[in-house]
């Protein structure tokens, strides 16, 4: 085994995260940029090369002293070509070379996936997914998104669009989606979609409700301020928490018996629910799963927080010291 090193990026629309780690995955160092998104996003990568070999200069380290940089950003990207496009939070409105133009500032190889894929490999290799070959990952945020690692590979699809299970329909003719589709799983399960069915179900609820009297008042509500007046015994908002499990519990249920992993995870900033969530979702999950998938797969949270996605990108770059 090389004594190399690794650099994850784990690029978002706020901050740039960073790491040095060895090969077995320990991290070494940490830090984090601001992700400067003025000028169409041109200010980005050029940040990212500085803020790389700034750190490289740092620490007394060279370019020769590592395998090769791995990154996770949104938008969808080409791993093959390096590029990445329609990343619109990053104010990136045209195609991004990113392997081209981070290899010629840094001279090191790039390797470049999805931001919710590389959280998904993060996860399975030093998370709740304990390295296993098959895993799967939901993260519950703004959105809804996911990654599927299946016998060691991450999915991909054809155009890039496998493991997106925020977009599984989980109620025909529901919600409508960004997508343009209706009843996906992201507009009931995600942070605004937990809000939605609280207001809905808000309208047709009679009895007394502090979370009833907040929205009948106008009040701004968020899915944590939910979730916590479920644990409360909050009549409507334990409704509401139940047919939000009820839908995650189906679209988990159906990936379960599709793929039969050895766990499916689940992430992102709705999982601080924690155990309360994870228990309403495993009783649906248990009752849409056959017999051989509830006996073996699991439904797990995630435990590795804000370093998933920079674990699971630095990650990407060990398919370098197998060429």
């Amino acid at each position: 085994m090389t004594d190399k090193k690794l650099i994850g990026v784990d690029l978002g629309g706020t901050t740039a995260k960073f790491a040095i780690m060895t090969v077995d995955g320990d991290i070494q160092q940490r830090w984090s940029i601001d992700t400067d998104i003025l000028d169409e996003g041109s200010h980005i990568v050029p940040d990212i090369v500085e803020s790389i070999n700034h750190h490289l200069d740092l620490y007394n380290m060279t370019p020769e002293d590592f395998i090769g940089i791995g990154m996770g950003t949104p938008g969808s990207v080409n791993s093959e070509e390096g590029t990445v496009i329609g990343a619109f939070n990053l104010n990136w409105k045209v195609t991004q070379y990113l392997r081209r133009d981070i290899e010629a500032g840094t001279h090191m190889k790039l390797a470049v996936d999805n931001d919710a894929n590389v959280a998904a490999l993060g996860e399975r290799w030093k998370g709740a997914g304990e390295n296993q070959p098959d895993v799967a990952f939901v993260t519950l945020g703004t959105g809804v998104g996911g990654g599927i690692v299946a016998d060691g590979h991450l999915l991909h699809g054809v155009a890039g669009s496998a493991g997106e299970l925020g977009h599984v329909t989980v109620e025909p003719r529901g919600y409508e989606c960004t997508c343009g589709k209706k009843g996906c799983l992201e507009t009931y399960a995600s942070a605004t979609g937990v809000v939605r069915v609280a207001r809905d179900m808000a309208e047709e609820y009679a009895g007394n409700s502090k979370l009833k009297t907040m929205l009948d008042d106008g009040e701004q509500i968020s899915s944590k301020l939910v979730f916590d007046l479920a644990k409360e015994s909050d009549p409507l908002a334990v409704k509401v928490v139940d047919r939000v499990s009820y839908y995650l519990g189906l679209a988990l249920a159906n990936v379960g018996n599709m793929l039969n992993p050895a766990y499916i995870v689940i992430g992102g900033g709705v999982s601080a629910a924690g155990g309360f969530l994870r228990k309403q979702v495993e009783a649906y999950f248990e009752e849409f799963t056959f017999p051989n998938v509830k006996q073996t797969t699991k439904v797990r949270l995630a435990n590795l927080g804000n370093v998933a996605g920079v674990i699971g990108a630095a990650s990407l770059a060990l398919q370098f010291d197998q060429q």
